[in-house]
């Protein structure tokens, strides 16, 4: 244990006792001492050390990040990731398979299984890539609204919806890909800032970015005969009508 130094000193010059801190006599002007004790060993050193040992210290920010606070991994789109990822593996996996295999050709005769298959594989690059991206967008964007289960919940009823629809009221049913889910998952999001923007408030949303989008989606029949526009339409019908009560929440 280091000692305490004395608080007080006599001034040789003139007698005065002054603070053993100072290195010059208040009285006289003497010099005491070339230099101040050190605080180490003192209890306001002890206590400095102390303060500077709990006092927190924060990492490198990240983008996008404000001082003193992280982002909560919670609230990162991971049902939306998955069905993106899920569908970008269905189109590796179209090497192996074939559209009779998945997707909805003809008449399903009871093999209604095809339509929950279908919306997770794809033929056409280009037609893949449109409706992952979307799904990936705008799934996120909803899930950070109001969480997986709404997303996941629009997939299967957009997107199977759509398929089912294709598969009963078209004449030659050919479905598959998951267009019919990215409309749906798209209409649902812009539901809200469209209602925003109709009561003269000025959302932060490009919707029309997300019309283009949808457009590129609806024209898809027209590069890659599997995209049903029959299941598109019914994707982005389904996805209008639930974003209603989704934007009143």
């Amino acid at each position: 244990m280091p000692q305490t130094p004395d608080l007080f000193v006599v001034c040789k010059n003139c007698g005065s006792e002054v603070s053993s801190y100072v290195t010059e006599c208040p009285y006289c002007g003497t010099r005491l001492r070339k230099r101040a004790p050190k605080l180490e060993g003192t209890e306001l050193g002890d206590r400095r050390r102390s303060a500077r040992t709990r006092s927190p210290r924060l990492g490198k920010l990240r983008a996008g990040e404000i001082p003193g606070i992280r982002p909560d991994a919670s609230h990162r789109p991971i049902a939306a990731i998955v069905l993106a990822t899920a569908c970008a593996l269905g189109t590796i996996a179209m090497a192996v398979f074939s559209v009779v295999d998945v997707g909805v050709v003809g008449k399903l005769h009871g093999e209604w299984w095809r339509v929950a298959t279908a919306p997770f594989f794809y033929q056409n690059l280009w037609y893949a890539v449109a409706v992952i991206l979307a799904i990936a967008l705008f799934g996120g964007l909803l899930e950070q609204r109001h969480g997986p289960i709404v997303v996941l919940v629009l997939f299967c009823v957009c997107g199977m919806g759509g398929i089912a629809a294709a598969a009963v009221l078209e004449t030659v049913p050919l479905a598959l890909g998951a267009n019919g889910a990215a409309l749906g998952l798209l209409a649902a999001w812009a539901v809200r800032p469209a209602l925003e923007l109709r009561q003269g408030g000025d959302p932060d949303a490009d919707l029309i970015g997300a019309a283009v989008i949808a457009l590129v989606i609806l024209l898809m029949p027209l590069v890659a005969t599997e995209a049903s526009p029959t299941a598109g339409a019914v994707g982005l019908i389904l996805g209008l009508l639930a974003g209603i009560p989704l934007a009143r929440r």
